[in-house]
C-alpha cells in the first residue's frame, strides 16, 4: 500500500477494514464500528447487536482484572452449531439424501469445562455429541452429553478401564462408539462387553491412501500414524465375524488433517471413505454411521485460498460435497446412506476467543536526526555515508542501498580494530540506518521494487511490546507458523503510522508476531499506531479458540492468562458469566515442583542471614518479606500501578 493510502485527512474506517482484513477473516463477527472500534456481532453478520471490544477491555480493567485477557463469547459458539447443522439440514434435504447429520466435538481442540459445557447445552437441540481420546476426556464427556440421541465417540488408545466407562455410558442409554484405532484393541473390547453383558457399538478408523494439503498431511496416506489398513480391516471383520459380533460394527471413521485448505480434498477422502463403507456392508456389517472426521478449515488469513492457513470453499460447499460425495458412491448400489459424522472442531470454537493485551513499550527503528554536521575529525566512511543519504531518489536506489550496506559493514570492522571509536560507530549506524529508511519510504510507491529493497523492507519496522507470553497463550504461532489474524481494537478512525512487529515479555527471541494475514500474500509486519501517554493501547489476537488454550507452557514461568466469559442478550445488553483469575506467582512455581512453604522458609532464612552480616535491619527484612509475599500472590504478567 503506498503513503497515499495512509493520508491521515482522508483516513476512514473503511480503509481500517481494508487495511486489517477484518471482513475477510471476521466470518461476520467482527468488523470496524464508525467510531473506530472493533465491534463483535455474535449473532452473525446483520443479526443482533454490536458490542466494543474496546468497551469490554476497558470494563475488564474497570472490575480489577489486568491485562493479558482471554475473552471469551459464549453467543458465538452457539452460532457456530447452529450454522453447521442448519446448512447440512438444508444441503441434505436439497439433495435428497436420506440420511441425516449430526455434529461432534473434539474435546482435545478445548478442554475448558466451560467451552464444553457450553457446547453440549447450544448442541442439546441438535443432537450435537463429543469425541474423546482418553479417559479423563471420556470421564469429562460423560458428565456433559445433554443429549442420549447424541453421539459419544472414543478415539484413542484404549485400556480396559477406558472400555468400562465407556461401557457404563452405553449401559446408562447413551450412543456410545469404541472406534477401533489398532488391531489389538478388538480383543479386549469383546472381553469388557462380554464381561459386562453389554453389546457395544463399534467403529473402525481407517488409513486412507487419501492426503490432504496443508500442515496435517501426514494425518492420512501410509504414513499415517493411527488407522488401520486394508489387510487389518480384513482381520477385524473376521475377528467379530468369529464372535457372532459384526452387528456391532456401525461406524467408519477417517481423519485426513485438522484444516483442510483445499475442498478437492475432502471430495476425494470422503469418495475413498465410501468405497470402503461399502464392502463393510457387503461384508454384513450392520454400519449406519459415516465419521468423516475433523479438516473443515477456518479461514485465518481471509485470502479463501488453499493456503494453509485459509481454505477455498465455504460451510455450504463443504456440506455440499460431502453429501453429494456420499450419494455418488452408495446409490449407485443402492447402499442406504449412513448418518453423516463431523468431529468439526476448530471450526466451532476458534471464532469465540480473543487474546485481549496491552503494548507496554515501543523500540522504534526511527533514529536519531541525522547531526547537521559531521565531527570534523570524522572519519572519511560517515561522508560517504551521509553522501549516499543525500543521493537516494528512484534512479539510483539501488546503488544507494549497496552504499549504504558497505559503508555500515566497514564501519563496523574498523570498530573492532579499535580504529573508531563508538560515537563514530553509533554516528555511522544512523546514517545508514536513516537511508535505509528513506530507501524503505521511497520504494512503497514504485511498481517494481528490486529484491534486495523488497528484503531491506522487511527489517523496516518497530517493535511493540506486548504484554503477554506467546508460548502460553498463541503457541502454534511459535510451533507451527500459525498465522492468526491480529489487530489494535480501537483508534481504528484514525490512520496508522507505524510498520511494526508484536514481541511478547518471555526475553525469547522466539517470543514474537512478525507474520500477519492478508488476502493477497503475507505480511511480514503491521501497521500500528503512535501511543499515547495517557492512554492504553490495546490489540487483539482473533481466532484463538483452537487448541491455543491448552497448548501453552511455562516459557519464563509465564501462567494463564487471566479469563473473561460474556453473554450478549439480543438488546445489546450482556453479562460477565465467568471471571477467573490467572496464575499467580506461586501457582506457576508450584507447577514446576517448588514447595512454597519450603520456598518461603528459605527467604526467612536468608533475610535473618542478612540481619546478621549486616546488610539490612530487622524492619527492613519485615518490609523485603512483605514483598515477596506480595510477589508470590501477584499476576505473572507486568501489572501497571
Amino acid at each position: 500500500m503506498t503513503r497515499d493510502f495512509f493520508n491521515k485527512e482522508h483516513w476512514t474506517v473503511e480503509k481500517a477494514t481494508e487495511l486489517y482484513g477484518i471482513d475477510k477473516w471476521g466470518a461476520g463477527y467482527f468488523s470496524v464500528g464508525d467510531d473506530g472500534d472493533v465491534v463483535v456481532t455474535p449473532f452473525g453478520a446483520d443479526h443482533g447487536p454490536k458490542i466494543s471490544l474496546h468497551k469490554i477491555a476497558k470494563e475488564v480493567e474497570e472490575r480489577g482484572l489486568a491485562m493479558p485477557v482471554l475473552l471469551r463469547i459464549e453467543n458465538i459458539l452457539g452460532s457456530q452449531i447452529k450454522l453447521l447443522h442448519e446448512t447440512f439440514r438444508k444441503v441434505i434435504k436439497e439433495n435428497g439424501y436420506t440420511g441425516e447429520y449430526k455434529g461432534v466435538f473434539p474435546i482435545k481442540v478445548n478442554q475448558q469445562e466451560e467451552v464444553i459445557e457450553a457446547i453440549s447445552q447450544f448442541g442439546k437441540s441438535y443432537n450435537h455429541g463429543l469425541e474423546a481420546g482418553s479417559k479423563p476426556e471420556l470421564i469429562a464427556a460423560i458428565s456433559m452429553m445433554k443429549s442420549r440421541k447424541a453421539c459419544l465417540i472414543c478415539n484413542g488408545y484404549k485400556d480396559e478401564e477406558f472400555i468400562d466407562l465407556g461401557l457404563h455410558a452405553t449401559k446408562m442409554g447413551y450412543q456410545v462408539f469404541f472406534v477401533i484405532e489398532v488391531p489389538g484393541e478388538v480383543d479386549l473390547i469383546i472381553e469388557r462387553a462380554k464381561y459386562h453383558k453389554i453389546t457395544p457399538h463399534l467403529g473402525l478408523r481407517i488409513k486412507l491412501s487419501t492426503q490432504a494439503e496443508g500442515l496435517w498431511t501426514e494425518s492420512g496416506g501410509d504414513a499415517s500414524v493411527f488407522g488401520l489398513g486394508m489387510n487389518h480391516i480384513v482381520d477385524v471383520i473376521d475377528r467379530l465375524k468369529d464372535e457372532g459380533m459384526l452387528g456391532c460394527l456401525e461406524l467408519l471413521h477417517y481423519h485426513i488433517g485438522s484444516q483442510i485448505p483445499n475442498i478437492r480434498d475432502i471430495r476425494a477422502g470422503a469418495m475413498e471413505a465410501c468405497r470402503i463403507y461399502e464392502e463393510l456392508v457387503n461384508e454384513g456389517a450392520k454400519m449406519g454411521y459415516l465419521d468423516l472426521g475433523g479438516g473443515l478449515a477456518v479461514d485465518y488469513d481471509g485470502s479463501n485460498t488453499n493456503f494453509h492457513s485459509s481454505r477455498n470453499y465455504s460451510m455450504e460447499e463443504y456440506c455440499c460435497d460431502i453429501v453429494e460425495s456420499i450419494i455418488t458412491v452408495l446409490s449407485r448400489n443402492n447402499i442406504p446412506h449412513p448418518t453423516i459424522i463431523t468431529e468439526s472442531g476448530r471450526a466451532i470454537v476458534a471464532y469465540y476467543s480473543i487474546l485481549l493485551f496491552n503494548i507496554l513499550d515501543v523500540s522504534s527503528f526511527l533514529p536519531p536526526p541525522i547531526p547537521e554536521q559531521l565531527p570534523k575529525s570524522a572519519n572519511d566512511l560517515l561522508e560517504n555515508l551521509l553522501i549516499a543519504y543525500n543521493m537516494v531518489s528512484p534512479k539510483n536506489i539501488q546503488e544507494c542501498l549497496n552504499d549504504a550496506l558497505f559503508y555500515r559493514t566497514q564501519a563496523r570492522q574498523l570498530f573492532k580494530h579499535g580504529q573508531i571509536n563508538i560515537r563514530e560507530r553509533a554516528l555511522a549506524e544512523n546514517l545508514a540506518q536513516h537511508t535505509l529508511l528513506k530507501i524503505s519510504q521511497l520504494s512503497k510507491d514504485m511498481e517494481h521494487i528490486p529484491k534486495d529493497i523488497q528484503s531491506i523492507n522487511k527489517l523496516v519496522y518497530d517493535v511493540y511490546y506486548g504484554n503477554f507470553s506467546l508460548f502460553q497463550s498463541l503457541p502454534d504461532v511459535w510451533a507451527i507458523n500459525q498465522i492468526l489474524p491480529v489487530m489494535p481494537i480501537h483508534r481504528l478512525s484514525e490512520a496508522p503510522s507505524r510498520a511494526a512487529i508484536i514481541s511478547d515479555i518471555t526475553c525469547d527471541c522466539d517470543g514474537k508476531i512478525d507474520s500477519f494475514p492478508d488476502y493477497s500474500h503475507e505480511k511480514n509486519s503491521i501497521m500500528l499506531h503512535d501511543l499515547k501517554d495517557d492512554e492504553e493501547y490495546y490489540v487483539g489476537v482473533f481466532l484463538v479458540g483452537a487448541y491455543q488454550e491448552t497448548l501453552g507452557d511455562l516459557h519464563n514461568l509465564f501462567g494463564d492468562t487471566n479469563v473473561v466469559s460474556i453473554h450478549v442478550n439480543e438488546d445489546g445488553s450482556y453479562k460477565f458469566l465467568r471471571e477467573l483469575e490467572g496464575d499467580s506467582v506461586a501457582d506457576v512455581l508450584s507447577y514446576v515442583e517448588y514447595d512454597i512453604r519450603s520456598l518461603k522458609k528459605r527467604l526467612k532464612h536468608i533475610s535473618e542471614d542478612s540481619i546478621l552480616k549486616g546488610f539490612i535491619t530487622a524492619k527492613e527484612r519485615k518490609l523485603i518479606l512483605a514483598g515477596f509475599d506480595e510477589g508470590l500472590r501477584g499476576y505473572t504478567y507486568f501489572e501497571k500501578e
